[in-house]
């Protein structure tokens, strides 16, 4: 295919620019990754995508990789297939894989693409149950290299995640941050291993609340965060809270609704209460979600933000590619915010119930002003471009169907 080759050249020369060295954004220990969705008019050139990323990583992997993810999808002759071409190689050449799966993400993983993963030499394939642990899921996507390198982002293992999403991401060398995130993993991977020789999960030992300032990552469910990881469904109402002129948010689904394990939708006002405190004291909120927020319990109460003072929403739609319709593609799912130019947000999270409080996901908050310029710049890319719309409260919205054409 004429498309993939092109992006086989693209990735391949995004591999001679060395990370951290082409823009002017970033900050130590942190680059920011971005996919761009092909056949659009969306373009970051001074950003690497997560293809030629995850293929720097694997090609630089001396001992171990660890990778966490909600499920695994590949698609010929796509960008996916070549990244996984370097994980084999990492695996032929001796280093040790250990890949967790989220149980409930095996009906979206595709059985080829597993079986190819389970044939790696020296990987070892996990599925955890996550729901015994807390009723949630691992919906996080991530992974450490050597405990020297990380990578946390909205990137699915998914061949789509890295042509047709568009996402946001962090390649991380910080050695604080990576050593938090090997740590999720390895308790994780512990749980499953206890889970499978039906034995009891141990909660982490409780330590000192960790530290505010600098760059840091934040976690979710609380009582599975290993010892110096912050609490996620604490620390974004505080951010929130402590904004002072603008923020600026872009979801794939927001709503103060909780996807729980018995399929009800329970009101969850953590977020929600904080967005709306931020915009009653004057802050200006700036929300972008994706056409697929507007489910018939979801857009109510999106529309019960837009008439609120200082509220913005807009709904995004990507155009289809010019190969055709793509089954849950063609959609913004980065989940990322920017905060009165100090403070950037990077993380796993949609804004609803089910995520913060019990599902497995990792945020990165970076008091970065050089980065919360560049994640406020991608927002404003979408915000004031051609498949932004403001949502309109009176307007009738088609239900989504994501999965079909």
């Amino acid at each position: 295919m004429h498309l993939s080759i092109t992006l086989r050249m693209a990735g391949l020369a995004g591999l001679l620019l060395s990370p951290l060295a082409q823009a002017d954004f970033a900050i130590p220990g942190f680059e920011l990754v971005h996919t761009v969705p092909v056949d659009t008019e969306l373009a970051t050139p001074d950003v690497r995508q997560p293809g030629p990323v995850w293929i720097e990583l694997f090609d630089g992997a001396q001992t171990r990789i660890d990778i966490g993810q909600f499920y695994a999808a590949n698609h010929p002759g796509s960008v996916m297939d070549t990244v996984i071409e370097h994980l084999e190689a990492a695996g032929k050449r001796g280093v040790k894989i250990r890949f967790l799966l989220e149980e409930k993400g095996l009906k979206l993983s595709q059985a080829s693409t597993l079986e190819r993963l389970r044939a790696i030499p020296n990987l070892t394939l996990r599925v955890l149950p996550y729901g015994q642990l807390s009723g949630g899921i691992i919906h996080a996507k991530y992974m450490v290299v050597d405990g020297k390198q990380a990578f946390v982002g909205s990137q699915n293992f998914d061949w789509r995640s890295l042509e047709h999403i568009h996402e946001t991401g962090l390649r991380i060398s910080d050695a604080n941050v990576v050593g938090q995130v090997q740590a999720i993993f390895d308790q994780d991977w512990q749980a499953q291993a206890a889970l499978g020789a039906h034995a009891p999960v141990p909660l982490p030992v409780a330590g000192e609340a960790p530290a505010r300032t600098g760059n840091y990552l934040v976690a979710s469910p609380q009582r599975y965060n290993p010892p110096g990881v912050g609490d996620s469904e604490l620390e974004l109402p505080r951010l929130l809270g402590e904004a002072k002129n603008e923020v600026r948010v872009q979801l794939l689904d927001y709503a103060p609704l909780s996807y729980g394990p018995d399929k009800t939708r329970p009101y969850y006002a953590v977020i929600d209460n904080a967005v709306r405190a931020a915009a009653a004291r004057g802050v200006s909120i700036k929300l972008m979600v994706s056409d697929w927020n507007t489910d018939a319990l979801e857009l109510p109460y999106l529309k019960s933000l837009a008439v609120l003072p200082n509220v913005e929403v807009k709904i995004v739609t990507l155009p289809q590619a010019k190969q055709g319709f793509i089954p849950y593609a063609r959609v913004i799912h980065s989940k990322t915010m920017e905060i009165d130019g100090h403070v950037a947000w990077v993380g796993t999270s949609n804004w609803l119930g089910g995520y913060l409080d019990n599902s497995r996901n990792l945020e990165v908050v970076m008091r970065s002003d050089a980065m919360a310029r560049r994640i406020g710049e991608l927002h404003a890319q979408l915000w004031d471009g051609p498949y932004a719309r403001a949502l309109e409260v009176t307007a009738h919205y088609p239900q989504p169907h994501p999965g079909t054409p």
